[in-house]
């Protein structure tokens, strides 16, 4: 692993963080009542996992454009998937921003604000041979896809999948 500046990691963080500034002044309703039910432990899981993603997407250039092999098809996969997360986002902020809203599937992803990111912070690993991103995404990704399963299922179980596109598993 080599230390530098990564131009795409920052993009990346871009990418994830202005949806989620503008979602801070846009969220649904009742949205305080699924927080504050969340699990101290998932919780503590995406805090660590958001911390160790950043710093590491950031600090290692082996995420940035190189030329172009088969290899690359994993960065663009990554691409793609947080292209489709912003596009998630343009979906919600176009919506009455709901929890419906927020939970519906996305190009068949679950509950896609969480999953986009996440899978695509893992194939940027895989396309950086970063075993410490991969790591690190792993953490994020069990804090942050469990918390957002928890507040879906809290959802389903009052009732909210009815016209709203969630997938409620019984």
């Amino acid at each position: 692993m080599r230390f530098g500046f990564s131009y795409v990691g920052f993009v990346y963080l871009v990418m994830l963080l202005v949806p989620n500034l503008i979602w801070a002044k846009n969220r649904p309703g009742d949205y305080a009542r699924y927080a504050k039910n969340e699990n101290r432990i998932l919780l503590f899981l995406e805090r660590i996992g958001e911390i160790l993603v950043s710093a590491i997407v950031l600090a290692c250039p082996d995420f940035n454009l190189r030329a172009w092999t088969p290899w690359c098809l994993w960065l663009a996969a990554s691409f793609l998937l947080m292209v489709l997360y912003e596009l998630y986002w343009v979906r919600y902020f176009g919506s009455g921003k709901t929890m419906r809203d927020q939970y519906r599937r996305f190009c068949g992803f679950p509950v896609a604000g969480a999953t986009l990111p996440v899978t695509a912070f893992f194939l940027l690993g895989i396309y950086g041979l970063n075993v410490w991103l991969i790591l690190a995404v792993a953490v994020l990704g069990i804090g942050y896809i469990g918390i957002h399963l928890r507040h879906e299922k809290e959802a389903c179980g009052k009732g909210l999948e009815k016209d709203a596109g969630i997938t409620c598993r019984k």
